[in-house]
């Protein structure tokens, strides 16, 4: 595995990979890796043959009184995993400065989708995501990319943004990994006190109570995120974003249940913020495959 902090000198390994007839795979993350982002590692060593995995903690997708200074950072560990792995051939690892050498003048947006669920407190947020993945899309030139189900919403606007801007890059999105009790991996997760990770279960929970009562029989939109809010607030200890049923095409709310739909929370808890989400397709009011 080769450590490349430079955009120069990864081009040239992606090009003298590339030319040998690899299918490249690229891995976005902002690091403090997890068994959530080793299985995306995984996923492209599946579907690729030369597969790249960026670590950059990225300043533009921080609002400013977020967590940008005081997020988790290891590199020393997440290499140490990443070798242990095995999957991994290039981990890309660039300062800011490397970047974003001048002010970025240059944007990317998608005003729809971001207007709901993270985008409601979070403004500025899924222009810093597109914007530094649309970087690493022309820096790496992927054919295939690979993101978290459990960022729903980002997953959501990375495709759509592949579709607009005619990417030629496959979009994959890999399964939620858990723990055993439920919570969803998150590099949040360390913020959480001994108490705090106790309730923290309450997202998942409330997202299968939702599941659970659309496998019973007809109901709304309206019904489940009423019902999941009340799950959050009689657990009493997290303080409730927000818990919608929307559209996984457009992210807005829905009322009737019907091709694929996210079943979306987020909750804090303390100093962290949590998110977690079910993705499923309604066909007919019952959920495809059940």
């Amino acid at each position: 595995m080769q450590q490349i902090d430079t955009i120069d000198r990864l081009r040239e390994v992606v090009r003298a990979a590339r030319a040998e007839g690899n299918r490249i795979g690229l891995v976005p993350t902002m690091g403090y890796l997890h068994e959530g982002h080793l299985s995306l590692v995984e996923a492209a060593k599946r579907q690729a043959d030369f597969v790249v995995v960026s670590i950059f903690v990225n300043p533009l997708q921080f609002g400013p009184s977020e967590d940008l200074d005081k997020y988790p950072k290891d590199l020393e560990r997440d290499l140490a995993l990443l070798t242990q792995q095995g999957h991994c051939d290039v981990v890309f690892t660039p300062t800011v400065q490397e970047m974003y050498p001048t002010p970025m003048a240059t944007s990317v947006e998608l005003p729809e989708l971001a207007k709901f669920l993270c985008g409601k407190t979070r403004p500025t947020h899924f222009q810093g995501v597109a914007t530094v993945v649309s970087k690493l899309f022309h820096i790496v030139l992927p054919d295939v990319a690979f993101f978290g189900q459990k960022d729903g919403q980002q997953l959501a606007v990375i495709r759509r943004m592949v579709k607009d801007l005619n990417f030629p890059i496959e979009v994959v999105g890999v399964p939620t990994v858990r723990e055993a009790d439920g919570l969803a991996k998150s590099s949040r997760n360390v913020y959480l006190t001994p108490e705090e990770r106790a309730h923290a279960t309450i997202l998942y929970r409330a997202l299968c109570w939702a599941r659970d009562r659309i496998a019973k029989g007809p109901t709304s939109g309206r019904e489940l995120s009423d019902g999941m809010r009340k799950i959050i607030a009689e657990d009493g200890v997290g303080r409730l974003d927000y818990a919608e049923v929307v559209s996984m095409d457009t992210l807005a709310p829905i009322e009737r249940l019907e091709g694929p739909v996210m079943l979306a929370i987020a909750v804090y808890f303390g100093k962290a913020r949590l998110i977690d989400n079910l993705q499923l397709t309604i066909e007919n009011g019952r959920i495809a495959g059940s």
